[in-house]
């Protein structure tokens, strides 16, 4: 009995210290703000798609009235990483006929407004896109075209608001501000990201008045070069006129040698 109480006796100081690990380990979590861990979230997840370098892909859009009836557009997707700042991308129409041969050009940057241009081919004219136009739609979409733009940490505030159950996948639930707040349509989004990946699953954007107008839905991640998780499907629903679009990806290539000349809005009118 004696040994044993001396067993017990010995064994006090590491069971202090570990609740007091404990205890330090529990305040340290509470002292994180909700705005430093919605930020944390916002970081890592743009982490994890950096380093890719360049890519292509072949795209459709569906686009869809209140009604269901249904129009097509087949596209194709280029991309560049830019160092140190936001990426470069051009989008170019194939079909139908009456887009063929359109293109936009966009330059994302970590700070201040984009520089996007469109090509319109039956106007034989690139027409500049001000930064007060970004909340308009991109091409009849319900994409706008601050949503087409890679979406930079910089450009928001965050708050991370919960974590919860989304799609039997475990999620934080952040929300994120514009740092724009005079020419971005929305006052806000709400995100659900994956804890495991931090992929986004879902994108919840709420109009000027603070309404909910639309929701993006994302599908079909894969994985390519064992590394960088790409979706195959976004569907964005708009809540006000009922009105959809859906844009598929497939073909996705990476490291294809894309280079800053593949991204010269001089040679808008020339891409192929």
């Amino acid at each position: 009995m004696q040994n044993e109480i001396k067993f017990r006796q010995s064994r006090l100081p590491a069971v202090i210290l570990f609740l007091l690990l404990s205890l330090f380990a529990a305040v340290s979590c509470l002292a994180e703000t909700a705005a430093e861990k919605g930020l944390a979230i916002a970081t890592e997840a743009d982490r994890r798609e950096s380093g890719y370098g360049d890519l292509t892909a072949d795209m459709l859009m569906i686009l869809r009235n209140k009604h269901g009836e249904e129009s097509k557009r087949d596209m194709r997707y280029r991309a560049l990483e830019v160092k140190d700042d936001g990426d470069k991308s051009l989008t170019i129409f194939d079909s139908p006929k009456d887009v063929k041969g359109t293109a936009f050009l966009n330059y994302t940057h970590k700070v201040g407004d984009d520089d996007q241009w469109l090509y319109l081919p039956a106007l034989k004219r690139v027409k500049r896109i001000s930064s007060r136009n970004k909340s308009g739609s991109f091409m009849g979409s319900e994409f706008a075209y601050e949503d087409i733009a890679s979406q930079e940490p910089e450009k928001y505030t965050y708050k991370w608001l919960r974590d919860e159950i989304y799609n039997n996948m475990e999620c934080f639930v952040v929300e994120r501000y514009p740092v724009d707040t005079e020419n971005s349509g929305y006052s806000r989004q709400v995100s659900w990201l994956d804890k495991d990946e931090y992929r986004t699953w879902k994108v919840e954007y709420y109009d000027r008045k603070d309404s909910l107008l639309k929701t993006l839905t994302i599908s079909g991640y894969e994985k390519y070069n064992d590394r960088f998780w790409r979706a195959a499907q976004l569907d964005m629903v708009n809540h006000h006129t009922g009105k959809s679009t859906e844009l598929q990806f497939v073909n996705y290539r990476f490291n294809v040698g894309l280079n800053e000349d593949d991204f010269n809005k001089n040679s808008l009118k020339r891409v192929k």
